[in-house]
C-alpha cells in the first residue's frame, strides 16, 4: 500500500529548509524523491530517500539527476557501474528528472569521469539527443 499521506508530512519539512547545499555535477546524494505514481521510482525508509547522481547543475538550486538502485538491471534504460568496490549500482536512466536540492539528505560521493561520459552518452542515446 501506497505511504501518500506519509510522504506528505516528509515533503513538507522538506520545503521548509533553508540552507543551500552546495553541489555539483558527477556528486551522488541521498535525494528524498518520495513515494510516486504508478511505475515511478520511489524513496525508501522514513525519508523515502535513494541515491541520486547529479548529471546536469541546472542553477544553484535545481539540478538533472538520474536515481540509482543497487538492484542490477541490464538492457537500454539503465547503466551498471561499480559506485564502491563491493557495491555495483544500475542508474535508472527512464527515469531521470529535474530535483530541488533541498530533497538532498547526505552526499554519498561522486562518480568517476568514465562511467558519468558512459552515462551522459547513454542518455542521450536513450532520448535520442
Amino acid at each position: 500500500m501506497k505511504k501518500f499521506n506519509e510522504w506528505n508530512e516528509v515533503k513538507k519539512q522538506i520545503d521548509q529548509r533553508k540552507e543551500i547545499i552546495k553541489f555539483k555535477e558527477r556528486d551522488i546524494y541521498w535525494i528524498s524523491i518520495g513515494e510516486n505514481v504508478g511505475f515511478e521510482q520511489n524513496g525508501k525508509g522514513k525519508e523515502f530517500a535513494r541515491p541520486v547522481l547529479i548529471i546536469k547543475k541546472l542553477n544553484k538550486q535545481l539540478f538533472f539527476g538520474i536515481p540509482l538502485s543497487s538492484t542490477i538491471r541490464e538492457g537500454s534504460y539503465f547503466y551498471t557501474f561499480a559506485f564502491t568496490e563491493s557495491q555495483k549500482s544500475s542508474a535508472l536512466l527512464v527515469q531521470a528528472k529535474v530535483f530541488d536540492i533541498k530533497r538532498a539528505n547526505q552526499k554519498l560521493g561522486m562518480i568517476n569521469q568514465d562511467d558519468f561520459k558512459n552515462i551522459k552518452e547513454k542518455l542521450g542515446n536513450l532520448f535520442d539527443l
